[in-house]
């Protein structure tokens, strides 16, 4: 378990004190789940942020009968649905393990009381939340302001673990364009 937690002070740049660690520990829960398993159902409200130790994650809504994926987080990366945990609401998004995957749930009210308790633990709370509102922000960007070549070469430059993983299905559905059109951007054409 401290690994995921090491993994997770590394890539958002902050430091904890061996106390501060052993108490986000604490509050950890380990899970396993199965390729295709749903791990996040719509409708519920969410109360976790869910951490990747292993495996792969996908955050998919649905519109007019399709599966539109939102985000994908492998190893190191948290998935979760923000406007859920923030509000306290039925999510609109499912998350699902695209291969087995084991997940840290990290519940979202006791992370507060931590930094209450904690505020050193503050440093990775916002660089955690920034991140990925940055990301979603940047996707968004993306979706409005590039064209299909360049959303996918922006994927492949941001996501190469995934750009090898994930099916092209779930790619084509996270850029917005067909499975055909997929194709055809990866031969070139487009």
């Amino acid at each position: 378990m401290m690994n995921v937690i090491k993994t997770l002070l590394e890539k958002y740049n902050v430091k904890l004190s061996e106390e501060v660690m052993l108490k986000f520990e604490s509050i950890l829960i380990r899970k396993e789940y199965q390729k295709d398993e749903i791990i996040l159902e719509e409708g519920t409200i969410s109360r976790y942020l869910y951490i990747v130790e292993k495996g792969m994650l996908r955050q998919f809504y649905y519109k007019d009968g399709r599966d539109i994926t939102e985000h994908f987080s492998c190893e190191g990366n948290i998935a979760t649905c923000l406007e859920s945990v923030f509000l306290r609401q039925p999510t609109r998004l499912l998350i699902e393990a695209l291969e087995p995957s084991t997940v840290f749930l990290l519940d979202y009210e006791k992370w507060k009381k931590l930094c209450d308790e904690f505020p050193e633990m503050n440093q990775l709370y916002r660089a955690a939340i920034e991140y990925m509102l940055i990301v979603s922000q940047q996707k968004a960007d993306s979706w409005r302001f590039e064209n299909s070549r360049e959303r996918y070469d922006r994927f492949c430059r941001e996501l190469p673990s995934v750009s090898r993983r994930a099916s092209v299905a779930h790619i084509a559905s996270y850029l917005l364009m067909s499975p055909e059109t997929l194709s055809r951007v990866r031969a070139g054409v487009l």
